[in-house]
């Protein structure tokens, strides 16, 4: 059985076309877990109500770590489905997304090709990549649907609208609760791929993904600070300490870069803010376990992170 764990805060204007869509799917062996952030927008006690339907209410907005985690723990199928509620479905969404993490045992997530909703013949995200400058960016963001048509594997699912094997958190560890929200993502794929698991991109899996739908636009104060703040966390808990020490360069370079684009953008203040804070509260992270038997999957993934810096600078150029 599949898990479909839906985490919510003040989405009830999109949620129940998310739902109808889950109803209309042609793999029907899965249930669904809403959990939600201590929204004000409405009582959802028609979500409540529904017995179809596992609904927990928390007492406060504990982000997007906290309210996946608690999905998850109430999961019981083997697989579990993360999904925005702001998110349509196409009919054979889990059933291409079931298809594709059951072909290896490796595969730990499986992202699925999301679709501009309000431009739906453009791609919104064809899996996530990380480079060695600290960046993580979406593939075939702003593209034609007409392409990214090949799965993959890539570095990081997408959260937003991705299948992960259960079994494989109680190994890893789950969402990292004090990122709150944006790159936990990255950081739970980024220790998926030491401990050498496979993450995958399914190009045949198509859901429509309206965006920042919760945080409100694409640049906004609180996103840009807890994004730069997450930014420090990621390579601190992933990295260990030579190849963060060989990597500290090109990070640098790479939070410069940023800082002076979101300045630009009239964020400069937020994104320094943010900055800061991740230097000030880096000690409160947990590193992860270095371990001699990773040592050619932290290879593997530096190689994957100097690669995908050229790729990102292709992309560019294309749009």
């Amino acid at each position: 059985m599949v898990s479909v764990v839906i985490p919510n805060y003040n989405g009830n204007k999109y949620f129940r076309a998310c739902i109808e869509a889950l109803e209309s799917q042609t793999y029907t062996n899965f249930e669904i877990i809403v959990i939600d952030n201590a929204s004000t927008d409405d009582d959802y006690m028609w979500i409540n109500e529904r017995k179809d339907i596992i609904f927990k209410r928390l007492d406060k907005n504990y982000g997007f770590s906290k309210a996946v985690n608690e999905g998850i723990k109430l999961a019981k199928g083997e697989y579990v489905l993360l999904l925005n509620n702001d998110t349509v479905a196409s009919a054979n969404f889990i059933e291409e997304l079931v298809k594709m993490i059951e072909k290896d045992k490796q595969i730990f997530a499986v992202c699925s090709k999301m679709i501009q909703h309000h431009n739906n013949h453009l791609i919104d995200d064809a899996g996530d990549e990380y480079t060695i400058l600290g960046w993580a960016y979406k593939c075939g963001d702003g593209m034609p649907i007409t392409t990214h048509t090949q799965s993959k594997r890539v570095f990081s699912a997408c959260a937003g609208a991705a299948i992960y094997r259960k079994e494989v958190f109680d190994k890893i560890g789950y969402f990292d609760e004090k990122f709150f929200a944006y790159m936990e993502d990255v950081d739970i794929s980024y220790r998926a791929l030491i401990y050498g698991y496979k993450n995958m991109y399914c190009a045949d899996a198509m859901i429509e993904h309206i965006g920042s739908a919760t945080s409100g636009s694409k640049y906004n104060s609180f996103k840009v600070k807890l994004a730069a703040r997450n930014n420090i966390y990621v390579p601190y808990k992933n990295m260990p300490f030579l190849q963060l020490i060989i990597n500290m360069p090109f990070l640098l370079l790479g939070y410069l870069i940023k800082y002076i684009f979101f300045s630009r953008k009239g964020f400069g203040k937020e994104y320094k803010h943010g900055f800061i804070e991740g230097i000030k509260t880096i000690n409160h992270i947990k590193k992860n376990k270095f371990m001699f038997t990773h040592i050619p999957n932290y290879i593997d993934i530096e190689w994957r992170l100097i690669k995908n810096m050229f790729a990102y600078i292709i992309q560019k150029a294309r749009k």
